[in-house]
């Protein structure tokens, strides 16, 4: 088990299945979601609350990031 306890992770599904170089997604609990790195699975891991996630998203739809 790692850092983040038993959390599934993915990757988008664009990713190459052998790339590592990828943002990884967990679900949590609280509707929130956790994001790390493929590369350094041990590493730190960023946690977001469900409104926090929402914003981000609603920003990537809006070409905020572009």
């Amino acid at each position: 088990m790692d850092q983040s306890g038993d959390l599934v992770w993915r990757k988008a599904s664009a990713s190459s299945a052998t790339g590592s170089d990828c943002v990884l997604v967990a679900d949590l609990r609280d509707g929130g979601r956790a994001v790390r790195h493929s590369r350094d699975p041990r590493g730190p891991v960023l946690r977001f609350t469900e409104s926090e996630w929402q914003a981000f998203l609603s920003g990537v739809k809006a070409g905020e990031f572009d």
